[in-house]
């Protein structure tokens, strides 16, 4: 009977963390790889499709995801929903020993003004793109 009860719980501990580390909303955010306005971008359309966006970062990327954060919040385009910070155990390969690392995960959620503001951005889009194919038929 106990036996029973510790694979479950072995079962339900593989199940939650396996779930969890494939988040399909999840954006890992470096500072390094990407420019900052592809995130933006990025976590908007993610949130067009899930309605909600998680972005994680470690170490020194955690300024960069907290400036995302910030720009999509401040332009009316996500409503911040929970912060979670922690430190993580990572193997330094230069060193060969685990090094600890801050962790932030921020979980952005869509403001009542995300539509409007998206529908607004796609018309001024297809306004310029039309000015331009004018500009090029008159050239």
């Amino acid at each position: 009977m106990a036996m029973e009860q510790i694979t479950e719980g072995v079962g339900n501990i593989a199940l939650n963390g396996g779930a969890d580390s494939v988040k399909k909303n999840r954006i890992q955010v470096s500072n390094t790889k990407k420019p900052l306005f592809f995130y933006v971008n990025l976590a908007k359309r993610y949130m067009q499709q899930y309605n909600e966006v998680e972005l994680s970062a470690l170490g020194m990327a955690i300024a960069t995801v907290v400036t995302i954060a910030e720009i999509l919040k401040n332009n009316g385009f996500a409503a911040e929903k929970k912060i979670t910070t922690s430190t993580v155990g990572i193997k330094d390969e230069s060193r060969g020993r685990p090094v600890q690392k801050a962790k932030i995960e921020i979980l952005l959620g869509k403001s009542e003004k995300f539509d409007e503001l998206m529908a607004a951005a796609a018309a001024a889009a297809a306004a310029e793109q039309a000015d331009a194919e004018a500009t090029e038929e008159q050239s």
